[in-house]
């Protein structure tokens, strides 16, 4: 098995102290023999709403240190819990997930509990329902990295995921580092700034896609920012979790989190309508209810921002069609043709330097494929975006072939992530 072993140097007491050890084996002890799975779990679950505000600390610091470790070494995702972590804790450096070997092991009871400490009880009967939780969480790292590199700014914000893994309780989360992308390190073609540009454009429909991890979030983060330091605008955000929080300086901007402040997507989406907003940002397009009120809100004159995990321009204007019942696929397919004016679908590649870069597509709606779009003709749409780089658009692979040539990524992983490989050793000159 390969493991993160060496690097970092930490006494085991600093992790889980003798006192945090303490609460573990009391409330574990407690646990009935002849209860299993799910069900042991639900007996933790009643256990930590009876511990006194001390031991809940205790489990809670464990945690806490976790993510200090996590943080200090530049990680993106910690696992932690479940039958397939092998009771070690899990880190995702720069694109690689190992577990870390000089971090304490955890068994799946220590870790269900240190879970279950960090969410509150609302979360926790949520979890019970329906085995799941999207949540967030934050906590203060005063002597971090980052707290030296942004003035001292000690707070930081993880997105998280508990679920269960063979009967298991099992969570990741993701850190949300608190210093933000700009558009301009983003790397996007000036045609396609304007296009993202509420000064520019006040309307239409823009979409964020890709796969899970592949930037979509640090792109919107980005985009309000930019649009927070250079436009006049009222900006509503929607998003399960709520991750980066934006502070308003020339926008105003209200962050509403899914199961917190909204019930839903489609009646944040709805609600926003009654709020005077230019701008919304809705973090992901995940059903049919969502889909048609997002194209709703632009219809009536909004600029919409959105995700959807796809891996390219096209899939992601098929999927979108699919998603909703067959008796309404045209007429979403022709209000999304009026509405849409831009996707862009980003990879994050492995680069030379050992960490990740942003490769992207861009399709910017022009009447040609508005047409296509309208006449379900979407194949035709790829070579439309090969053939319009000078209007800002871009193929995945010519997208990777750039960072290839500027030496930033290997060969090997520029084919790896091209989406048409064949057409990507075409335009590489390569057999």
């Amino acid at each position: 098995m390969s493991a993160i072993t060496g690097t970092i140097k930490t006494d085991p007491t600093t992790i889980i102290t003798p006192e945090a050890k303490l609460v573990m084996q009391k409330y574990i002890s407690r646990i009935p023999r002849f209860l299993l799975g799910p069900d042991k779990v639900s007996f933790l679950m009643g256990q930590i709403s009876k511990m006194d505000n001390e031991e809940r600390f205790q489990l809670i610091e464990v945690m806490n240190n976790l993510l200090k470790v996590m943080t200090d070494m530049e990680a993106s995702d910690i696992e932690l819990g479940g039958y397939g972590t092998e009771d070690y804790v899990w880190f995702r450096i720069y694109g690689k997930k190992e577990p870390v070997l000089d971090l304490p092991k955890f068994t799946r009871d220590e870790s269900a509990l240190i879970i279950l400490s960090i969410l509150n009880d609302k979360q926790r009967q949520v979890l019970e329902q329906i085995r799941n939780l999207d949540f967030s969480y934050t906590f203060e790292y005063i002597n971090s990295v980052y707290a030296r590199k942004n003035g001292n700014h000690s707070e930081i914000r993880f997105r998280g995921d508990t679920f269960f893994d063979v009967d298991c309780l099992a969570m990741n989360m993701r850190s949300i580092i608190p210093d933000l992308r700009t558009l301009d390190q983003l790397e996007f073609p000036s045609a396609a700034l304007k296009i993202l540009s509420y000064n520019y454009v006040k309307q239409g429909l823009i979409l964020i896609t890709g796969i899970t991890g592949s930037g979509k979030s640090t792109t919107l983060d980005a985009i309000v920012d930019w649009h927070n330091d250079n436009a006049n605008a009222h900006i509503v955000t929607i998003a399960s979790p709520l991750e980066y929080v934006h502070r308003s300086r020339k926008c105003i901007i209200r962050q509403r989190e899914v199961g917190r402040d909204v019930l839903s997507f489609h009646e944040g989406v709805v609600q926003a309508l009654r709020q005077d907003l230019d701008i919304m940002i809705i973090g992901e397009m995940r059903d049919p209810a969502t889909i048609v009120a997002a194209l709703e809100v632009t219809d009536t004159g909004h600029k919409v921002f959105s995700t959807l995990h796809t891996s390219s321009a096209v899939e992601s204007l098929d999927r979108i069609v699919a998603e909703v019942d067959k008796s309404e696929q045209e007429r979403v397919r022709n209000r999304l043709a009026d509405v849409l004016t831009a996707v862009i679908s980003q990879k994050l590649v492995p680069s030379l330097d050992g960490k990740l870069i942003l490769a992207k597509e861009i399709l910017i709606v022009n009447p040609n494929v508005r047409a296509a779009i309208k006449n379900n003709n979407t194949g035709e749409i790829y070579m439309m975006i090969n053939q319009g780089i000078t209007s800002g658009m871009v193929t995945m692979e010519q997208d990777l072939k750039r960072l290839y040539m500027e030496r930033r990524i290997s060969l090997e992983m520029a084919l790896q992530y091209a989406n048409n490989k064949e057409l990507f050793r075409q335009i590489i000159g390569a057999a």
